[in-house]
């Protein structure tokens, strides 16, 4: 289907997780058949919405943009079992959104939880080239900082209702510091898709209070055994790669950041001044850094 560079397309993907499918969301930017095709993945609480300024941009460029709802957000489904909330399982989600899609390859622009996911799959090995040819990783590696878990883990997962989109719209705003200066009509736009009605009346975030569960579950050691096949992926990457920061990141520190430019893949990085966790990449300047790395 042909799209504007305004204007997504709803899709869904049955997808077979455990004994049931599952309706995996996915939005669609720009024409079908173009000849590149970008992935665009969001974090952990977040939606596919969050890419609609460098969706259209890209779009505009002639890529075709696939930013997927992940399971648990948005306008997926939620799992019966959330403890099938988990990277792994993610990646090999997004594997059978590849193959709808029909294309070798594509490029990949994760923020967060979506460039961890993208880090799966572009390490993943087969008969022909990567299937990621590019990859954008913004604001994440495999070393997370414990203390950027504890501040996520105080909110993830809370039951809130918000009276009206302002009430919500600055209610996220207080959690969301980290995200970097965006006006008040750049925030709205990204609160919007945010929220879903709450039966009570109001609004309540469009996301599984599940999600929260395996979050929390992981220990210390699990932690480590995890980092280190981070580690282990992000070492056998091959393809060009963009490490994006922000300079008060409390998630990706600076000597993770430095590490992943001197191994692996050898990022190229770039920090944004005044941003935390994760820049939002609706700022013209964000924009234009992805949109440059990924069009050279």
């Amino acid at each position: 289907m042909t799209t504007t560079a305004s204007d997504p397309v709803l899709h869904h993907l049955p997808v077979l997780r455990g004994h049931q499918v599952l309706r995996l969301a996915y939005w669609a930017w720009g024409e079908a058949r173009a000849e590149r095709t970008v992935v665009c993945v969001h974090g952990l609480s977040r939606q596919g919405r969050d890419f609609d300024e460098l969706a259209r941009d890209l779009a505009g460029q002639g890529c075709r943009v696939i930013c997927p709802d992940v399971f648990g957000r948005g306008r997926s489904d939620w799992l019966p079992d959330p403890m099938g909330y988990n990277v792994p399982a993610y990646v090999a989600d997004m594997v059978a959104l590849l193959a709808r899609l029909d294309v070798a390859q594509v490029d990949w622009v994760g923020t967060s939880m979506g460039g961890l996911i993208g880090l799966g799959v572009a390490s993943l090995q087969g008969p022909g080239a990567p299937l990621v040819r590019r990859l954008v990783l913004n604001d994440v590696g495999p070393t997370i900082e414990p203390a950027s878990l504890e501040r996520i883990g105080q909110y993830l997962g809370r039951p809130v209702r918000f009276a009206s989109l302002e009430e919500a719209a600055d209610a996220m705003w207080a959690i969301s510091q980290g995200f970097g200066p965006h006006s008040r009509e750049q925030w709205l736009a990204l609160t919007r898709p945010m929220l879903v009605a709450h039966p009570d009346g109001g609004f309540k975030p469009h996301y599984d209070p599940a999600i929260a569960l395996p979050f929390k579950a992981v220990t210390a050691e699990l932690a480590k055994v995890g980092e280190a096949m981070l580690w282990a992926a992000y070492d056998s990457l091959k393809m060009p790669l963009l490490l994006l920061r922000g300079a008060e990141s409390d998630l990706l520190s600076p000597a993770t950041a430095q590490a992943m430019t001197e191994r692996g893949p050898r990022a190229r990085l770039h920090e944004f001044a005044g941003v935390g966790h994760a820049p939002m990449l609706v700022q013209p300047e964000q924009r234009a850094v992805v949109r440059g790395f990924l069009l050279a």
